[in-house]
């Protein structure tokens, strides 16, 4: 498969690396794996990796991602590094989502952020989760303008435990 523009998905809806980036091969093999190891690792409280539950938006099956929350500013952030994959259609959905680490599981209200608000959270994910730098044309030390300007690319949900959410939520 030649290499494609920065803003193409593939089939499964995954956005591939942006120009300059290793080659997009989809979720190969070895990802497969490190997400199933990743997840073992989230269920037994062990590393900074939660396992994210949202509905189906079609089907209303729970569909489960290993995901890395980010605290930025007293709060707590879902970043989608890899664009507007399932996972996020199904959050904006539901509004909500669960998180698990370990033994505990927490229910949230998610608020999708503007790029403007974004700008901080995302450089603090790149600068934590190095796996995903090359979905970002951004790098660890560019200025914030630089990641809300890539905003609209990576979603970014602010996490209310359902417990301190409003009557809205």
């Amino acid at each position: 498969m030649p290499h494609t523009a920065p803003d193409q998905t593939n089939e499964a809806g995954e956005q591939r690396p942006p120009t300059g980036a290793k080659q997009w091969h989809g979720p190969g093999l070895w990802r497969r794996v490190g997400n199933v190891i990743t997840g073992l690792l989230a269920r037994a409280g062990i590393g900074p990796v939660h396992l994210l539950t949202t509905r189906g938006r079609k089907t209303g099956q729970a569909r489960t991602n290993p995901v890395l929350p980010v605290e930025h500013a007293g709060k707590r952030w879902l970043v989608a590094p890899y664009g507007t994959v399932s996972w996020v259609h199904n959050a904006r959905a539901a509004g909500r989502v669960s998180l698990r680490h370990g033994r505990k599981t927490r229910d949230y209200a998610i608020r999708e952020v503007s790029p403007g608000e974004a700008g901080p959270i995302l450089k603090r994910y790149v600068a934590s989760a190095g796996i995903t730098r090359p979905y970002f044309r951004a790098g660890k030390d560019s200025p914030v303008d630089d990641f809300a300007a890539e905003a609209d690319r990576h979603p970014v949900f602010e996490l209310t435990p359902l417990a301190e959410a409003g009557p809205n939520t």
